[in-house]
């Protein structure tokens, strides 16, 4: 038999756990020049470091806790489970930045096998041991090992591209379960025997019993965490949170005691300590989130903070602390040896506790840009101390065996020396007074006076601080209400795949790189004013931010986006983000073509009125509509079916309607009627085609531009059936202003629709709808997609990204069907379905993998107009 954790190094033990600390480090120095720098980093942290540990120790202490004999094949069987955890996590952070969804996956394999692989030796362990008194222990690592199975699956399945309400969700439980359960539950199980072993006290007599009771509500608060965040209910994610801290209150009166008998004393005893105070601050903070958070965009935006100070405060230091106590002891070689590896883990104890968290508390405070640098770097180096005095231990532990383990003397007794003796107090507190002074002076538009204003106004005095977001060739939020005189800061996040900017007035916040965050002080605001990103293109693609200034209201950070959302014209782009939103608008039309009605008369009463809309995210218009839509209801039959349609005018001016797919004389059923008038219109549907139906009021422009349109669709005889079907209507938009809310709308400019100027082009009346609320489909069904362009003046060219048509139907004949041509010949496939204004036609497509295929009008100016959205394929 060997010892449950082999005395001296281990190159599988040792060896990973520096080499992710190693890298996380040098990820944290250059992350402004690497791609998802910030993801990479708490993965490297928590994914590598942390779940390296955590398998290492868990298993060292079930074993000692239930006196399980170790064998030599125990210990291959774990350096192989360790060698399996290592490759996959490093296979992980290979293949989420590249985006390479399979190498994701084996990964993620990789790593659940190692898990599950442990799990079930503990549960082994577990049953095959005798009775032992702190069985409990593994019990919680257990319950861990099965939280981070779970956390693999959300991953996983978060790799995968989901649009931004899912993605939010997936990424909120994702972390949920492996903070809360893998290393949560870890820590809690561990620190019932070890706290008070590291304190070198006795332990409370009732521990056990806390320790014992809080599990069940530790896995009843991670379930309804998770939960909550899949269903997306943010306070049943919150409630959740606030079990968890519960039970941690539980355990800790276990703590409590020995830490009162003899408080915590050195580093590793410290830095263990502070980190329970860091989980407490980032659950809290995260729990505040979900709270107050109006949907799931906003929390997918905040989240990076509470997630850092959970990987940076409390996972971190829990790690360096506990590993500041057992690595002497398991490096071994007698007391002398123990004692002199803790002499370097314990060196400059106070100054590094103080920088490491005086620099955290700058860099997630809200403070600017620079302090927040100067901050993290402070943090950074003292975190980074404990690698070299890892190696000092490990050569003075050598050193010490190799001397036949007499024992050096210790300057100033066998007590180490206090954590917070004045000197390293007074020199962490300088380190960090020297980083906020740095900061500010590398910038000193940092401090207030300094603020450059927008333009001369007195200020105020109040700083108004906001979070945005650039996301899919938009800002998140798009605006912002301040008052005549208020400072503006805005922290800008760069969360697209490209670069962005952002310049309001005179301040600007120079160039943006994915994943990267920067802070613009905008100064003292004397007056409404837009900002945009200056690189080329963005602006005219919508990545516009207001700032309004509203003296009669408070100021509101925050509110609801005005800018029109794109993904970039074409919208090849597979990995950029969709608009941060948790739910479509309630103005987007159903695009699912309603089913055949079986009868052959078809009556309808279209209502005429005017109500406002959202034309583009975040910007409203004054509609004229059919129905209090755009486009109007979509009339659906057969060659022969009647048409008995009653027209309202439930508006303000007068109103009338042109249905293209009857052919009658158009005095009497075309004429305009005025406000509280009706009349009937009937036509006989006499030809298959895409029909066109509109106000023909003139000027008939301006009536058809402001949302008065629809689509009939006469099916052709002989059509086949499709798996799904949709009806897109391309028309334009023309905007007197950006109207940000219902109750400032204006109707349509009469002057841009004359000079053909549109702000979008949309389909089904809402620029980029769909990318927010795709089409859906599976792999290897039959989708036909029915196409109008209403215009009044723009031409179509409607294309799907990475689809080829096989079936091109247009005014009322087949250009092919099913790759065969109208004289029956063999002639490939169309890449675009060309329609001028007023006309119809349908494509169809069979998708031949999963993944997210952007449609668009190819011609690229509209597409960027908004003419966009996409198609999510399933397997």
């Amino acid at each position: 038999m060997s010892s449950p954790l082999a005395r001296g190094t281990s190159p599988l033990r040792d060896l990973p756990l520096v080499g992710w600390l190693v890298a996380a480090v040098g990820v944290a120095i250059a992350h402004r020049w690497l791609p998802d720098a910030a993801w990479l980093l708490l993965h490297l942290v928590l994914l590598g470091a942390v779940s390296h540990a955590i398998m290492v120790w868990s298993f060292h202490f079930a074993q000692t806790l239930l006196r399980f004999p170790t064998a030599e094949r125990d210990l291959r069987s774990q350096s192989i489970r360790l060698g399996l955890l290592a490759a996959g996590a490093a296979t992980v952070l290979v293949g989420v930045p590249t985006t390479w969804w399979p190498v994701t996956v084996a990964g993620a394999t990789l790593v659940a096998i190692a898990v599950a692989w442990h799990g079930r030796t503990l549960w082994r362990m577990l049953r095959r041991a005798l009775p032992a008194r702190f069985r409990v222990s593994v019990h919680y690592y257990l319950g861990a090992a099965a939280a981070l199975l779970f956390g693999i699956g959300l991953g996983v399945t978060l790799a995968w591209g989901w649009d931004d309400r899912w993605h939010a969700r997936l990424l909120v439980a994702h972390a949920l379960a492996n903070l809360l359960g893998w290393v949560g539950l870890t820590v809690a199980g561990t620190l019932l025997t070890l706290w008070p072993t590291m304190l070198r006290t006795r332990m409370d007599t009732r521990a056990e019993l806390w320790t014992r009771r809080a599990l069940p509500l530790f896995g009843a608060a991670i379930t309804t965490c998770v939960a909550g965040a899949l269903l997306g209910f943010t306070w049943l994610a919150a409630l959740g949170l606030v079990g968890y801290l519960a039970a941690f209150a539980l355990l800790g009166r276990g703590l409590w005691e020995p830490a009162r008998v003899r408080p915590p004393h050195d580093f590793s005893t410290v830095s263990v300590a502070v980190s329970l105070l860091w989980l407490f601050v980032g659950l809290g903070w995260a729990g505040w989130l979900l709270v107050g958070a109006t949907d799931w965009a906003a929390v997918k935006v905040g989240f990076g903070g509470p997630a850092a100070a959970l990987a940076a405060g409390f996972g971190l230091q829990v790690l360096t602390g506990a590993l500041s106590y057992l690595l002497p002891s398991v490096l071994g070689g007698g007391p002398a040896a123990v004692r002199a590896a803790q002499a370097w883990f314990n060196r400059l104890p106070g100054f590094r506790l103080v920088a490491i968290n005086g620099g955290l508390l700058l860099w997630l405070s809200p403070t600017p840009s620079w302090v927040r640098v100067t901050g993290s770097v402070l943090a950074l180096a003292a975190a980074a101390a404990f690698l070299p005095l890892m190696a000092g231990g490990l050569r003075a532990s050598m050193r010490s065996r190799r001397a036949g383990g007499d024992d050096p003397p210790v300057e100033g007794g066998a007590e180490p020396a206090p954590v917070f003796g004045a000197a390293q107090l007074i020199a962490g507190c300088t380190a960090v007074a020297t980083a906020l002074v740095v900061g500010i002076g590398i910038d000193p538009a940092a401090a207030a006076s300094g603020a450059t204003p927008t333009a001369s106004a007195p200020a105020s005095g109040r700083v108004v601080r906001i979070e945005v977001a650039a996301a899919a060739m938009r800002f998140v939020p798009a605006q912002v209400h301040v008052r005549r005189g208020d400072r503006l800061v805005v922290r800008l996040t760069n969360t697209d795949t490209t670069t962005h900017d952002l310049v309001i007035g005179q301040a600007g916040s120079g160039r943006v790189a994915p994943g990267a965050s920067v802070e613009l002080d905008a100064g003292v605001v004397s007056g409404s004013v837009q900002g945009w990103c200056s690189v080329v293109g963005h602006r005219q693609m919508g990545m516009v931010f207001d700032v309004i200034v509203d003296d009669a209201a408070e100021p509101a950070a925050g509110d609801a986006p005005t800018a029109s959302s794109t993904t970039g014209g074409h919208g090849h782009d597979p990995g950029a983000g969709e608009p941060p939103t948790d739910a479509p608008p309630a103005s987007l039309v159903d695009p699912v073509l309603p089913a055949l009605d079986p009868g052959r008369v078809h009556k309808l009463t279209l209502t005429a009125r005017e109500v406002s809309l959202e034309v583009a995210p975040g910007v409203w218009q004054r509609r004229w509509t059919y129905n209090g839509t755009t486009p109007g209801p979509t009339l659906h039959g057969r060659v022969g079916d009647v048409f008995e349609i009653t027209l309202v005018n439930d508006g303000s001016m007068g109103h009338s309607i042109d249905f293209h797919a009857g052919s009658l004389a158009p005095d009497r059923p075309m004429r305009t009627i005025e406000p509280g008038e009706r009349l009937t219109y009937r036509f006989t549907a006499t030809r298959a085609g895409v029909w066109l139906y509109h106000c023909s009021t003139m000027p008939m422009s301006a009536h058809i531009a402001a949302g008065m349109h629809g689509a009939v669709i006469i099916e052709p005889d002989g059509l086949a059936k499709a798996d799904r079907e949709f009806v897109l209507v391309q028309s334009e938009v023309y905007l007197q202003s950006r109207a940000a809310d219902a109750a400032s709308a204006a109707e349509v400019d009469a002057d841009a629709v004359s000079a053909e100027q549109p702000d979008h082009v949309v389909f089904n009346g809402l620029a980029n709808g769909y990318d927010r609320s795709p089409l859906t489909a599976r792999a290897g069904e039959r989708i036909r997609f029915w196409v109008v362009d209403a215009g009044p003046n723009r031409p179509s060219s409607f294309h799907i990204v990475g689809a080829q048509f096989d079936t091109v139907y247009r005014e009322g004949g087949y250009l092919l069907r099913e790759g065969r041509d109208g004289l029956g010949g063999t002639s490939g496939g169309a890449q675009v379905l060309g329609l001028q204004a007023a006309e119809g036609g349908f494509v169809e497509t069979v998708f031949p993998e999963p993944g997210r295929y952007p449609l668009v009008s190819h011609s690229m100016v509209d597409a960027e107009r908004g003419a966009h959205g996409y198609v999510r394929v399933t397997g």
